[in-house]
């Protein structure tokens, strides 16, 4: 399985949850947009590589980005919002961080229905 597949299984698993095309890309909706996957530049490895942009809780981005920037980046456009971008084509993914990470995104903007929805399953 790919990685948008796998990311589309995760975010389609949340009580909710609606993909559309945003921006050309795919994107995951519960009420409002809180993944998208995306091909982002690395200027630092240089090409692009594949990743999500994600809405994160305040404070997460800046505390893993400077922790672990070759995993995790501050994405463009959304980045000054607090999203937090994640590269998805390391082949040591753990799928079950980004499974978490995903879900923290979705409480950042579910409705409230929804999130108890979630911790009832």
């Amino acid at each position: 399985m790919d990685a948008l597949e796998r990311l589309r299984k995760i975010c389609l698993a949340l009580p909710g949850v609606t993909e559309k095309v945003s921006h050309g890309a795919p994107a995951w909706f519960a009420g409002r947009m809180f993944v998208t996957r995306t091909f982002t530049d690395d200027k630092v490895h240089g090409g692009e590589r594949e990743s999500l942009w994600c809405a994160a809780p305040e404070g997460a981005q800046e505390e893993v980005v400077g922790q672990e920037p070759e995993r995790f980046y501050r994405p463009p456009y959304v980045g000054h919002r607090g999203w937090l971008g994640v590269y998805l084509d390391d082949p040591g993914l753990d799928w079950g961080e980004v499974a978490q990470i995903v879900e923290q995104a979705y409480r950042q903007v579910a409705a409230k229905r929804l999130i108890a929805e979630l911790d009832q399953r």
